[in-house]
């Protein structure tokens, strides 16, 4: 039988053939694409004419189709629906991956027909995302290892080889331990503060394990969990944060500890040989910051502020409590105090927040208002998994836009987190359209029961969604550049954007409402929660950033200084402790050895990139409503010079573009408490 992979497919906007595919076929069609992208570069190599964009760059654009087509399936299927086979397959396939990339980007031939068009760019009639992309591909290359001799390009495989299995490795420890932590309970009265429909997703995750009558808080990516706000229950509050804080670190097979130390000490020796003092140094000289320096300036100036805040705070919070509050405790009684302070109760929002409603009447509808999108479910096309659904999305004219996926429900196969990846990715180059899939972790309620959202999981949903529309609506010739391929530093951006129109007036009283009586979220707890805004952003920001400055602290180490270190937890409470915010209360939003996004998600020596972006947010924000909020001229004008350039133009370039002028800082210290 064919592969369902080795051709495009022939559904509509070419939606991987899912019912076609089993876990068999794609270590063949990896093979298969391996085999057919090298044969084109090698084809492109070795071209006897001179190079010109047509036959190299675009040559190398239109390249690896088999191969992307199975590597966006697989890596959507490992993070999203993984079982034993594709979690073996894909430890097999970790390096095979990593030589392959080294295979193309290390090819002299390849480098140097790339470097005379770059050299001749001013010459040859380019486009200007032709030029930028020229520029941008010979910039990589060399910061990749092409100019390297072939000793240092050997030491620069194995480097790579070796990566790329043990991030793939801490990523399956981290989703093991996490199942293994969930916590268990026997008795309801301990669910005390939750409400029914939480206390029914955790029976429904007891029944998933075979634990009829129990049930299960399964634990979240981030230190700590939801339901902390609301577990009147001290002891069961405190097994949940030590149960979070203990993963990848409690000895055994899936001990983080050990892959924390090697990944760190190679990257530190990678970064030396490709002539940059430090792993942070190497990662930032290719984004918008352009210098650790740039970085560890910004964090330096927002952490004693920040921990101060969250000190003032933890004060309040031990007032209310009458004694000194811990780690768990903090969420509990921060709801008490926005209570007393702000006559508002998040948790009693909950039923406002029904799932369903949440997606059409507020997600889409927000779409709706600033780019005339559309969204049509369609139940004949097949996804990933019985519970991802597929929407046609389309303009105000009715024209075509692409697919948007979401699977929102938490699952034990699948990875802690929410995020956003590519299915199908938009090229004028290659003809293809845009299929984008939103992936959540709420708790799945009983069969007929609604799911209901915390006022985190609507933000969540929100922040996403700008992410799945910054794919969608992207529009470029080049696959390079495609949706959200844009500067790590950036990418947040767009998604931190949307969050903001969850609360705007006409958006919010479209779907904040109750599920049973129909009534809308009352003003008064409207008018609250829009003033409580600023609150708790001492603890919010100091956990953040101890997380962002730990990542730091990890990739800004030499090679020297990498191999001195052994000790994982010393490491984190000494860099913790020089920048003021070892806080025992306040613990770093992800400890090193669930840190997925530093040690496994590629946002290595890249996590500030969301404050990074949210200083564009926030600037964005105050120009949004100094302009007239959600209007359609308003969204046509972001879609057009932001979300729709994809990566094709610098994006700091695109800012102005749109903002008439640079990003100012103050409405993000402003936000934040930090002014």
């Amino acid at each position: 039988m064919t592969n369902p992979f080795s051709a495009p497919s022939t559904l509509p906007y070419s939606l991987p053939p899912f019912a076609s595919i089993t876990d068999d076929d794609y270590l063949p069609a990896f093979e298969a694409g391996f085999a057919e992208q090298l044969a084109e570069i090698e084809a492109i190599a070795t071209d006897g004419a001179e190079p010109t964009f047509e036959n190299t760059v675009a040559a190398l654009e239109r390249s690896g189709a088999t191969l992307t087509r199975v590597e966006h399936v697989f890596f959507i299927k490992t993070s999203a629906d993984s079982n034993a086979a594709t979690d073996a397959l894909e430890l097999d396939l970790a390096p095979r991956l990593a030589a392959h990339a080294d295979a193309i980007h290390l090819d002299p031939r390849l480098f140097a027909r790339l470097t005379s068009i770059h050299d001749r760019r001013d010459d040859l009639g380019l486009t200007d995302e032709q030029r930028y992309l020229v520029e941008r591909l010979v910039d990589e290359a060399a910061r990749s290892g092409a100019a390297l001799g072939d000793d240092d390009k050997d030491r620069l495989r194995d480097l790579n080889g070796r990566l790329s299995t043990l991030t793939t490795r801490f990523e399956k420890n981290l989703l093991a331990d996490t199942n293994d932590l969930a916590v268990v309970v026997d008795d309801v009265a301990e669910l005390d503060g939750l409400d029914a429909g939480a206390i029914a997703a955790a029976a429904e995750a007891a029944r998933d394990r075979g634990l009829e009558g129990r049930y299960v808080i399964t634990l979240v990516l981030f230190s700590g969990h939801p339901y902390l706000a609301g577990l009147t229950n001290e002891s069961l509050r405190q097994r949940i944060m030590q149960a979070s804080l203990s993963r990848g670190r409690r000895g055994g097979d899936h001990d983080n500890r050990e892959l924390v130390l090697e990944i760190v000490r190679l990257r530190a020796e990678r970064a030396e040989l490709l002539g940059f003092r430090s792993h942070a140094a190497y990662v930032t000289a290719g984004e918008t910051a352009g210098t650790a320096e740039a970085v560890a300036d910004l964090l330096g100036r927002l952490a004693p502020p920040a921990a101060r805040n969250a000190l003032a705070e933890q004060a309040d919070l031990e007032r209310i409590a009458g004694r000194p509050v811990t780690a768990a405790d903090w969420a509990f009684y921060a709801e008490r105090v926005r209570t007393e302070k702000h006559d508002v109760d998040t948790a009693a929002m909950r039923p406002y927040f029904e799932a369903e409603r949440v997606l059409r009447d507020g997600v889409f509808f927000a779409a709706g208002l600033l780019y005339g999108l559309r969204f049509a479910e369609r139940p004949d096309l097949v996804a990933y998994h019985p519970e991802a659904r597929v929407f046609e999305v389309t303009d105000a004219d009715g024209a075509e836009v692409g697919l948007y996926v979401l699977d929102l429900h938490t699952r034990d196969s699948k990875r802690g987190g929410a995020w956003m990846n590519p299915l199908v990715s938009q090229s004028a180059l290659t003809g293809l359209p845009t299929v984008v899939v939103n992936n959540l972790n709420v708790p799945k309620p009983p069969a007929g029961r609604p799911t209901l959202l915390t006022l985190d999981e609507v933000t969540t949903f929100f922040h996403e969604f700008g992410h799945a529309l910054h794919g969608l609506v992207a529009r470029v010739t080049y696959p390079t550049f495609s949706g959200t391929n844009v500067f790590r530093d950036f990418v947040e951006f767009p998604s931190q954007v949307n969050e903001m129109w969850m609360l705007w007036p006409e958006v919010l009283e479209h779907y904040a409402v109750h599920h049973e009586t129909g009534e809308r979220l009352p003003q008064h707890l409207v008018d609250a929660l829009i003033a409580s805004q600023g609150f708790n952003q001492g603890f919010e920001t100091s956990e953040y950033l101890a997380a962002a400055l730990l990542d730091q602290a990890w990739h800004a180490l030499s090679a020297a200084e990498a191999a001195a270190v052994t000790d994982v937890e010393a490491f984190e409470e000494e860099a913790l402790a020089a920048v003021g915010l070892d806080l025992a209360a306040v613990p770093t939003r992800y400890s090193s050895t669930y840190f997925a996004h530093t040690f496994s998600g590629g946002y290595d020596a890249g996590y500030y990139s969301y404050i990074w972006s949210e200083v564009l947010d926030a600037d964005t924000v105050e120009w949004f409503e100094q302009n007239g909020g959600p209007t359609r001229e308003n969204g046509d004008r972001f879609r057009s010079r932001l979300l729709g350039v994809g990566g094709s133009k610098d994006p700091l370039a695109a800012y102005r573009d749109f903002r008439g002028r640079d990003a100012r800082v103050e409405p993000l210290l402003a936000r934040r408490g930090l002014a």
